[in-house]
């Protein structure tokens, strides 16, 4: 039993602290180049200009590199890779057989989707740090979700092929729901959804805070299915998180931005389905939903009701700045929601087996 607690919480601390040793040495090299966008401001999804939101980040986007996600998943490669290099340098000593959770089951498929997601977030930073700001920039939000669809794609024909799954638990419902060839573009449209859900990303140490969560939550329900792999690799992250937050609370030293939420949403997406608790995804990530949700009724209000709007700006958490919460506030209310909503949503998802 030791050795399976020791094998889910040492690669936390490890990518925890490998992530505080590379910062100093990322945060040379991004200020450096300058790796910041040149123009503050943004866009919204209808290719609006969102005044409000440009006025009260109008001091904080210029200066500020991108690309703090790097953090994340470069020490989760690291961690997983050096416990992966131990168990065969040391093939004939058990314990460290017993520590490598890099697995084809369990952790291969979340960490290429990891690995794959935070590299198209890497290309679009770069090409938004070298134009001038302007809505031209970087990927445009057809191509970004073209290749997450594609990353569905693939992701939806491994679990339907050649692990078989075909259906999705329903807590306490003792049969699951069984979907057939709908489980494919089920699972493309969750993770399109959770990519949709990466414009949380606007405050300091919110994206951080809440994803930790979130995917200690999952950490916990692979845990008590006996999925130690999938928990090892759910808490390396968490570990990961953690750093890039130690330098993301205010003032951020840099900013997660793409190349850290896109493969952080598409692990998630990957990692909900491998323990076969995508239901309560809606409640373990719910400040994510609600995000969504924003943006979606404040464009619906704009198009309907001809122009006026729900929220004086969308997402959500911009319009309670609006209003006069100071960011910390607003993040750390998030964080309160996120904590409380990922264990009703964990509790839900354990008992209801």
């Amino acid at each position: 039993m030791y050795i399976n607690v020791l094998k889910v919480f040492a690669p936390s601390a490890i990518a925890f602290f490998i992530g505080i040793l590379l910062t100093p040495v990322l945060t040379n090299f991004l200020y450096k180049h300058k790796l910041w966008k040149k123009k503050a401001g943004k866009v919204a999804p209808d290719g609006r200009e969102t005044p409000i939101f440009n006025e009260l980040h109008k001091d904080k986007e210029i200066g500020t590199p991108r690309m703090g996600g790097v953090v994340i998943w470069a020490s989760a490669l690291l961690t997983i890779g050096t416990i992966w290099i131990l168990s065969i340098v040391f093939s004939a000593n058990p314990f460290f057989q017993k520590l490598n959770f890099l697995s084809r089951g369990q952790t291969w498929l979340p960490l290429l989707t990891l690995l794959i997601g935070a590299m198209v977030g890497l290309v679009d930073d770069i090409l938004q740090v070298k134009g001038e700001g302007d809505k031209m920039s970087g990927l445009s939000f057809g191509k970004r979700v073209f290749v997450v669809g594609l990353l569905g794609l693939v992701g939806a024909l491994w679990f339907y092929y050649p692990l078989e799954v075909s259906s999705i638990r329903i807590p306490f419902m003792q049969s699951p729901l069984e979907l057939g060839i709908f489980f494919i573009p089920f699972f493309i449209f969750v993770m399109l959804s959770l990519f949709s859900s990466g414009i949380i990303d606007g405050l300091d140490g919110l994206a951080g805070g809440l994803m930790a969560i979130i995917f200690a939550a999952y950490a916990g329900i692979a845990y008590f299915q006996n999925q130690i792999d999938l928990a090892a690799f759910c808490t390396m992250l968490v570990g990961g998180i953690l750093a890039f937050l130690w330098f993301n609370i205010p003032p951020a030293r840099f900013y997660m931005s793409e190349t850290g939420i896109l493969g952080l949403t598409t692990a998630l997406t990957v990692v909900a389905f491998l323990t076969n608790a995508v239901v309560v995804l809606l409640l373990i990530a719910f400040p994510l939903l609600i995000t969504s949700l924003s943006v979606i009724i404040q464009l619906a209000s704009k198009k309907l009701r001809h122009g006026k709007k729900v929220f004086k700006v969308a997402p959500l958490h911009h319009h309670f700045e609006a209003i006069g919460w100071p960011s910390y506030k607003v993040v750390m209310r998030y964080w309160i929601i996120g904590i409380i909503m990922a264990i009703i949503g964990m509790v839900i998802a354990l008992i209801g087996q």
